[in-house]
């Protein structure tokens, strides 16, 4: 009986020993990470439109993953760029550089797009400018996964925009794919290589495209039936369904951006770089890194108590749904680490807004402050350039005006409050100075970055917006309805959970890294968030 309960507790101990080798083994690192970026998803869409979601979409990352409900935007620019730029950098505009989609160099004397790179030339055809990373002062997650195995990592970029597949594919990645929708094809620049990958040109040979185009925007059910948009109004009623895109086969590519299928245009590209590339192929981790450009257009158009941005949702959920299940299949269920995140919120349209006696005003345009200043100070030109927000001040005219900059500015910041939709304008040289709470405070001093910033920052009262239409939608702000984000996460090393705790973009950089064992992006101010790790 001795021998046989020794028996039984040698096999037993073999059997653990042999269970937890495995689970070693299993946890070296993950086989892909898989970055998810929705461009312009409020957090609230996750419970807003889940009745009608599907078990194995959104659903299935709540089921399965760890939520952090509680994620912000550190800065006050919340705009694309700036958005694709912090989450892969784990940093703010102060330190990449990236404070907006464009700004003002003032020792350029002109306007920069964030990607914009005319040492490079595009590679796959079309009529886009030139673009690469060269402006993102900063390494990412990306880049250093690179550095961390020697540069046998793969890391592809995929999104309809450019800015949103550059950016987090980084300076050293091996393709970094963007549509041009002159043309219906994935383009790169020579940046990264100097002809499309032999993949990337089959995929665009297909055309896929016009065979989105050609099964219309149908709704997923009635009309009527869709109690989370504002189908009453006939001021938010747009043209009826199904919308007609067949028209455009082979004349207009891009319509495709602004509808649903660009999502699942952005999802097919994504497939064929995994199977073109081997993603996840073998134990050295790859990334992908996909941005879905798509319900940024259709919610500039239509604002989220819009049928079309319901139904995006509806239909983007499925798309993750199939996505998941490619994963499973192709990378190993459990084997690859993904997040999903977005790179800013969204406003109520203003219309809505008061339509509800809410806060919310389309504001226009006004030059009285900058005709008071110009005249208290002989001024023939005071404002050079606007962006972000920020006042860019014609330093060469006030110096030939005789005037004092500092009292200019000082009296321009003064006429500006005077404004009753403005909640705030200050000095940016000041910023510390600002009456604001401090959480705010911060905001804008992680988005002023010293040689790109505006002179004066003009902060206007929540719900106003410079916008000639009621109907549509915008960001940008510090408000919360700009910088309340979903994250998501799920798969390799992730637990099943959901904090409260209030964590921002910029902690997912320091996150995945913790997760792979790597170093943090080189201009890092995020901290990992430990709760959801196994």
């Amino acid at each position: 009986m001795k021998k046989l309960l020794l028996y039984a507790t040698f096999y037993l101990f073999l059997s653990v020993v042999g269970q937890a080798q495995q689970l070693v083994k299993q946890s070296a690192s993950p086989k892909l990470v898989v970055g998810l970026m929705v461009d312009q998803m409020r957090w609230d869409y996750i419970y807003r439109f889940q009745s009608r979601y599907s078990e194995h979409g959104f659903k299935r990352i709540l089921r399965e993953g760890f939520s952090c409900e509680n994620t912000f935007i550190p800065y006050a620019q919340t705009v694309t760029a700036a958005g694709h730029a912090s989450v892969y950098t784990g940093s703010v505009p102060s330190i990449n550089g990236i404070m907006g989609n464009d700004w003002y160099d003032q020792s350029l004397n002109k306007y920069v797009y964030c990607t914009e790179d005319n040492a490079v030339a595009i590679v796959g055809g079309g009529k886009g400018g030139p673009m690469s990373p060269k402006n993102l002062k900063t390494t990412t997650i990306t880049d250093e996964l690179e550095l961390a195995t020697n540069f046998r990592s793969k890391v592809i970029g995929v999104a309809i925009k450019d800015r949103g597949s550059i950016l987090p594919a980084g300076h050293s990645a091996d393709g970094a794919y963007w549509y041009d929708g002159t043309t219906g094809n994935f383009v790169s620049s020579t940046w990264y290589m100097k002809q499309l990958s032999p993949w990337a040109d089959a995929f665009n040979q297909r055309k896929v495209v016009d065979s989105l185009y050609r099964q219309n925007w149908n709704l997923s059910y009635p009309f009527t039936s869709y109690t989370q948009s504002n189908i009453s109004s006939t001021r938010y009623v747009n043209s009826p369904f199904p919308r007609k895109l067949e028209d455009f086969v082979a004349k207009d590519y891009g319509q495709i951006a602004s509808t649903p299928s660009g999502n699942t245009l952005t999802f097919a590209f994504s497939k064929a770089a995994i199977e073109g590339e081997m993603l996840g192929a073998d134990s050295i981790p790859d990334f992908l890194a996909i941005s879905l450009s798509s319900p940024d257009y259709i919610g500039h158009a239509f604002g989220p108590n819009s049928v079309e941005i319901e139904d995006n949702y509806l239909k983007l959920d499925r798309e993750l749904a199939a996505f998941f299940d490619y994963l499973d299949k192709k990378i190993g269920k459990g084997k690859y680490l993904l997040f999903l995140t977005a790179d800013h919120a969204v406003s109520h349209s203003p219309g809505f807004m008061m339509d509800h006696q809410l806060p919310a005003k389309a504001m226009k345009s006004s030059d009285k402050a900058e005709l008071a200043t110009k005249k208290q100070f002989g001024l023939k030109r005071l404002v050079k350039a606007t962006a972000n927000y920020q006042l860019y001040l014609d330093r060469a005219a006030i110096d030939s005006a005789g005037a004092d900059f500092g009292a200019v500015k000082s009296f321009y910041v003064q006429e500006l409050n005077k404004d009753e939709d403005v909640l705030m304008a200050f000095d940016n040289a000041h910023i510390n100075d600002a009456n604001l709470p401090q959480e705010y405070r911060e905001m804008f001093q992680k988005g002023f970055n010293y040689k790109l910033a505006g002179d004066i920052q003009v902060v206007y009262n929540s719900g106003n917006f410079f916008t000639s239409s009621l109907v549509g939608a915008t960001h940008g702000t510090m408000y919360a309805y700009d910088s309340h984000i979903p994250l998501l996460w799920m798969g390799w090393g992730v637990k099943q959970g959901t904090s409260h705790r209030t964590v921002y973009m910029s902690d997912i950089a320091a996150t995945v890294a913790a997760l792979l064992k790597i170093q943090v992006p080189s201009g890092n101010v995020g901290s990992v968030i430990g709760e959801l790790i196994k």
